[in-house]
C-alpha cells in the first residue's frame, strides 16, 4: 500500500506488502477439460433448476419500524452514541426480548433479525425505535404480516418483559422500504458483517468483500489518487495533501467497494474542506473532509467507521490495521483489490529518535508499523484509514495515512494524522 505524496522522493509512501514478496502474483489455475459431457449437462440442469426455483419461490424480505416507550429507563444523552455502553446494553436487552418473542411464535421461520436504530425521549423516558426484518414467500402478504407482527408484539408487551417496563399502549408498527431499512440496520458505526481474517505477519494481503466497509477511493477525473474513510452518510475524512494540485470538487469523485476497476457504488463530491492550518510542504494538519453530493445508504458492505472521542488514548504497541489500494512497493503498480495489513502503534518518543524521524513527529501525528520495516502504506494509500477494534469488536479510526520516507524502510514507519487530535475540528465542520 502506498500514499499519494507530494512530489519529493523522501516524502513518498509505503506498501502493505512485504517488500521481498512484492513481485509475487497470485496465479489462477486453468481448469482441465471434463470429458464426461453427460455429467456436465446433468449438473448444469440441476443448477438451472435451483435458480428457477429460488426466483419463482424465493423469499422476499419485508421490513418494519417499531417504536415503544420504556417507563423504567430515564433518557441519557449517551444513548445518542451508538457505540456507548448504555446504548449497546439497551440494544442487547431489546433485541434479546424481540428474538425470544418471535422465535417462540408462528413467525419463527420468517423472522430474520432486529436492531435498535435510535433512542429518543418523551418526558424524560426512553422511546426505543427498532427495525425488524422478515422473509415471506409472497409479497402480497405484507399487510397481513404486519397485523400478525403487531399482535405478537402486543402479547409480548402485555406479558413478562423482565427488567423492562414497556408501555404497551405506545407501540407503533409501520412498514418500511428495503433501502431505508437496510440503511438503518447497518447504521451502527464500526461494525462489519465478516471478521478480520488477516494474520498478524509482515506484509499485506487481499481484503475480502465487506471486510473494510468504510474504505473509499478518491478519484481525480476518474483516476484513483487517495484513500478516504466514510464517517457518515454524507461525510468522509482524508488527507489534505491529496488536494495539493487540485481542490476543485467538480474534478473529484468517490467510489466504494473491494475493486478499483469495478466499484460497488460511486458518488460525486459537493465540497472539500481542507484544514485551515495545513501548509504544504509541511506535514502538520494533514487532514481534510469531503462532503458527498448525495448521501450513501448503508448496506452490509458500505458502513461508517466510529470516530473516537478527543480524550481517547490508543496505547503504544496496540494492534491496528491499515488498508488501501496503494502500490505494493515504492514506485510500483497499484493493485485492483483492496489491500490490508496489520501493524503496531509506535509511541512518538521512539518515532522521534535520531535514527527514526529525528524529532519531526508532532502531537497531531502518530507512527505505526515496525522499526524493522517491511510492512507499511505506500503511494496511493494517502488519506486512507488506520483502524483498531475495541474489546467488543467495534472499529475506530485511529489515524489517516499521511507521510513517510519511501515505503517500508527500516526505522521509517508510516506517519499518520492522529484523529483524536483533530476530533473537535471534525465536529466543528460536520457536527459529527
Amino acid at each position: 500500500m502506498a500514499k499519494e505524496q507530494p512530489p519529493r522522493r523522501e516524502q513518498t509512501w509505503i506498501p502493505l506488502r512485504n517488500r521481498n514478496e512484492s513481485n509475487t502474483k497470485m496465479k489462477l489455475t486453468r481448469c482441465g477439460k471434463i470429458t464426461l459431457g453427460i455429467t456436465v449437462m446433468v449438473i448444469a440442469a440441476v443448477i438451472i433448476g435451483l435458480i428457477v426455483h429460488f426466483i419463482t419461490y424465493g423469499q422476499t424480505p419485508l421490513y418494519y419500524h417499531i417504536s415503544f416507550k420504556v417507563n423504567n429507563i430515564d433518557y441519557d444523552s449517551k444513548f445518542e452514541k451508538q457505540y456507548s455502553q448504555k446504548y449497546m446494553d439497551l440494544n442487547e436487552k431489546i433485541v434479546s426480548l424481540i428474538n425470544e418473542t418471535f422465535h417462540g411464535s408462528k413467525l419463527r421461520r420468517q423472522y430474520v433479525r432486529s436492531h435498535v436504530v435510535q433512542v429518543s425521549q418523551a418526558k424524560g423516558k426512553v422511546i426505543v425505535h427498532s427495525v425488524l426484518k422478515f422473509t415471506f414467500c409472497c409479497k402480497n402478504k405484507a399487510a397481513k404480516c404486519r397485523d400478525r407482527i403487531e399482535t405478537i408484539l402486543h402479547q409480548m408487551l402485555n406479558g413478562e418483559t423482565g427488567c423492562l417496563h414497556i408501555d404497551s399502549s405506545s407501540l407503533k408498527v409501520s412498514e418500511m422500504e428495503m433501502p431505508t431499512a437496510e440503511n438503518l440496520l447497518n447504521i451502527c458505526c464500526g461494525h462489519r458483517r465478516i471478521t478480520f481474517s488477516g494474520n498478524r505477519i509482515a506484509g499485506g494481503m487481499d481484503a475480502e468483500v465487506g471486510e473494510w466497509p468504510w474504505q473509499a477511493s478518491l478519484r481525480e477525473n476518474g483516476v484513483h489518487r487517495c484513500g478516504a474513510t466514510l464517517i457518515s452518510n454524507n461525510w468522509l475524512v482524508t488527507a489534505a495533501h491529496c488536494f495539493i494540485k487540485d481542490s476543485d470538487p467538480r474534478q473529484w469523485s468517490v467510489s466504494f467497494g473491494l475493486l478499483l476497476n469495478d466499484p460497488q457504488l460511486q458518488r460525486k463530491i459537493k465540497n472539500i474542506i481542507i484544514h485551515e492550518d495545513y501548509h504544504y510542504p509541511a506535514h502538520d494538519n494533514d487532514i481534510a473532509l469531503v462532503k458527498l453530493a448525495s448521501p450513501v445508504l448503508y448496506t452490509s458492505n458500505i458502513r461508517r467507521v466510529c470516530l473516537p472521542e478527543a480524550n481517547y488514548t490508543f496505547p503504544p504497541n496496540s494492534d491496528v490495521v491499515v488498508t488501501g489500494w496503494g502500490t505494493l512497493k515504492f514506485d510500483g503498480t497499484i493493485p485492483n483489490i483492496l489491500q490490508k495489513a496489520a501493524v503496531k502503534i509506535i509511541d512518538n518518543k521512539t518515532c522521534n529518535k535520531a535514527e527514526v524521524y529525528g524529532g519531526v513527529i508532532t502531537p497531531g501525528m502518530l507512527c505505526a508499523g515496525f522499526l524493522k520495516g517491511r510492512v507499511d502504506a505506500c503511494q496511493g494509500d494517502s488519506g486512507g484509514p488506520l483502524v483498531t477494534a475495541d474489546s467488543k469488536g467495534t472499529w475506530f479510526l485511529v489515524g489517516i495515512v499521511s507521510w513517510g520516507n519511501e515505503c517500508a524502510l527500516p526505522n521509517k514507519p508510516g506517519v499518520y494524522t492522529r484523529v483524536t487530535y483533530y476530533r473537535n475540528w471534525i465536529m466543528s465542520k460536520t457536527g459529527l
